[in-house]
């Protein structure tokens, strides 16, 4: 069983959490200095290496300073989560936009403890905006606090879902089915890649509503945190508490929270009539 130094105090966490700054900064000049906005990918062989190329940079950039932050923690991308500390990172989120000269790429650092993320980075290099969290400790962007909308009219709401991976059948007709739901009750409905940002969004009161079928723990994990230490909801798509390896998620501003579960409610009620 692995020893860890203390994280349960405020100065320990803040320590921590300015290390992995550093750390996620690092590795967003590297991507910085390969992202071109003039990148155009003609074939399925050139997307696959550039994705390629920007995944084995980013991570070398990451797992050498991680492991030496905290040497006892799992490095980690799926559930089940080993007990204890896991690092689970995503080192090119939006890694498929950078690779197309498009914005919405960022790196994304969160240590968990238990299963449950106690601090949380996401860079994006870009824009040079840092999003960061620590567990009972609140949410900042670039330094500033954070905090979701206060709105109570999901008729005002501007909703964001994502996309399936590949080959998830059942996913797409579920993501269908919810955004029609959705259209019926929203102001504005949009889908959105990757998952990060429009948590990030709803954490600062730029968006109002998320959800998403089929999550992967890399795509939420910094958002989970930074979204609940903002003062936003996470939960399943039912309302029931979210926790890794859930088969959804909902991210709401804390008065959205009913009327959002009320609405992609709807569409499963009408798949059964």
């Amino acid at each position: 069983m692995h020893s860890y130094p203390s994280i349960d105090s405020q100065p320990d966490l803040s320590t921590l959490l300015a290390a992995m700054v550093d750390v996620a900064h690092a590795a967003g000049r590297g991507l910085l200095q390969d992202f071109s906005q003039g990148a155009r990918l003609n074939s399925r062989a050139e997307l696959v290496e550039a994705l390629r190329k920007n995944e084995d940079r980013s991570g070398a950039a990451l797992r050498g300073p991680l492991a030496s932050l905290r040497p006892g923690a799992a490095w980690c991308d799926d559930v089940p989560l080993p007990a204890g500390e896991s690092w689970v990172v995503d080192a090119v989120e939006g890694n498929v936009n950078h690779v197309h000269g498009r914005s919405g790429w960022a790196v994304s650092i969160t240590l968990l403890r238990d299963a449950r993320p106690v601090a949380a980075v996401v860079f994006q290099p870009l824009e040079a905006l840092t999003w960061t969290a620590a567990l009972g400790a609140g949410a900042w962007l670039n330094g500033k606090p954070i905090r979701p909308s206060s709105k109570s009219d999901i008729g005002i709401a501007i909703a964001t879902t994502g996309q399936a991976e590949a080959g998830q059948a059942n996913t797409y007709r579920d993501i269908g089915r919810s955004v029609t739901a959705m259209l019926h009750r929203a102001l504005l409905v949009r889908m959105e890649v990757p998952s990060t940002f429009p948590m990030l969004a709803v954490a600062s009161g730029q968006g109002d509503v998320f959800w998403q079928y089929a999550p992967s723990l890399p795509g939420v994990a910094a958002g989970w945190l930074v979204v609940t230490e903002a003062g936003g909801t996470v939960s399943r798509i039912d309302g029931s508490a979210w926790t890794a390896g859930s088969d959804d998620i909902l991210v709401c501003a804390p008065l959205l929270h009913a009327s959002a579960v009320a609405a992609l409610g709807a569409h499963a009620v009408e798949e059964l009539a």
